[in-house]
């Protein structure tokens, strides 16, 4: 989602205080009271625009209620009203089950439009942060608790430029040691063994954030193995800690049991700490580490889906030369044919002609840059997917939109 501008959705706040801004006649409780809305003003609020059937919501909202309940053990100034997309009042009571604030009531449909026009919400999760009064304080809750987490109370611009700030101070002394150590922990494992983080300094290593419930990273860990066992056999200095967002240690257990590198010993709360650092939003994320310790590129993963093991070492001057590898060969390739997954023709795109991230319809990896795409419904491939296309087999019209 991109974020309305701060500007725009003041204007539209109004003076009116907090219940006038609700423009609803009461709110329910989590226990299905009815809750004035008078009841909760003096306090910052964030309204969180959410529904069950998005699974960033779902995965977004659990993190939103532990920030929630430790500002409530803090006795902090500070509730969220629960605003519904959810397509029924079944899945809303079910998804509303999980959370300990009040909400808009599902029937309510005047006052959840309202308040999504006058925060030009276009896509969910949102958490909108307002001050005592009703008037605007962040569009961008959610990416801020994702970053920030607890610290960003009460959400101001000035607590947010405090945070950036020492941000920047602990990049810029940031080493794999004290990256590390942000979980709280002082060695890695691998099979049975315990080993220290020393012995990885002056190693590229990746970060890998994933877990066992997650489909995409299932079909990533696959890619990954083969291309750290081909590295492995190069003798590249490249190394993989596992990141586990598994939530149990037995998830944790079993997933890690085919990986064949290091991993963190399981903690939920100390894989948030380095998923917050890192402002991890999304699963599978491959955070690359050069060997002295500073953060080479978020983009592991789309760079191994693009390049595999010639991605290595992930530098930005290695990958322009790839790049610029990749610019020379889609030179040789037809500008437009069809698929034998899609009926339509697909026509060859870069990034700087319309092409950008994207989800391969024919291997369901993440790309970016070249790709075939069909400009009637967005069908986009990897390079690599259309060219195993045999010429006979591209007259066909197989799959649809």
């Amino acid at each position: 989602m991109e974020a309305p501008t701060r500007t725009g959705v003041a204007a539209a706040t109004g003076d009116g205080g907090l219940s006038a801004l609700l423009s609803t006649e009461f709110l329910i409780s989590a226990s299905g009271n009815k809750v004035n809305p008078k009841d909760i003003e003096g306090k910052t609020i964030g309204l969180y625009f959410a529904a069950n059937w998005f699974q960033r919501c779902v995965s977004f909202t659990p993190l939103l209620v532990g920030v929630y309940h430790k500002l409530m053990e803090q006795e902090l100034p500070f509730e969220i009203v629960f605003v519904s997309s959810d397509e029924n009042q079944s899945s809303f009571e079910q998804f509303y089950s999980s959370m300990p604030w009040p909400a808009v009531p599902f029937g309510d449909v005047n006052s959840k439009r309202s308040l999504s026009h006058k925060f030009q919400i276009e896509g969910i999760p949102a958490l909108i942060i307002l001050e005592p009064g009703g008037g605007l304080i962040q569009t961008e809750g959610v990416e801020i608790l994702y970053r920030h987490g607890l610290q960003a109370f009460p959400f101001t611009s000035e607590r947010i430029a405090e945070l950036e700030a020492e941000e920047k101070r602990k990049y810029a002394s940031q080493t794999l040691e004290k990256l590390l150590a942000i979980s709280g922990k002082d060695h890695m494992i691998k099979h049975n063994d315990q080993v220290t983080f020393s012995s990885l300094v002056g190693t590229t290593v990746g970060l890998y954030f994933a877990a066992q419930w997650c489909p995409p990273c299932l079909k990533f860990t696959s890619r990954l193995i083969s291309v750290y066992n081909h590295l492995q056999e190069r003798r590249e200095e490249f190394e993989v800690v596992f990141v586990s967002m598994d939530r149990d240690e037995a998830g944790f257990s079993q997933y890690f049991s085919g990986m064949p590198w290091f991993a963190l010993p399981y903690d939920e709360e100390s894989s948030k700490a380095l998923a917050r650092y890192f402002d991890i939003q999304e699963i599978p994320m491959l955070v690359i580490i050069g060997p002295d310790g500073k953060t080479v590129t978020k983009e592991g993963r789309n760079l191994i889906n693009l390049h595999m093991e010639m991605a290595y070492p992930f530098t930005e001057a290695h990958i322009r030369l790839l790049q610029e590898k990749m610019d020379e060969e889609a030179k040789q390739y037809p500008s437009s044919f069809k698929h034998e997954g899609h009926r339509h023709v697909l026509n060859l795109v870069s990034e700087k002609s319309g092409g950008g991230p994207f989800i391969c319809c024919a291997c369901d990896e993440q790309g970016l840059g070249w790709a075939y795409q069909c400009l009637a419904c967005g069908y986009e491939i990897h390079l690599k997917c259309g060219r195993e296309v045999k010429e006979d087999e591209g007259d066909r019209e197989a799959g649809r939109c």
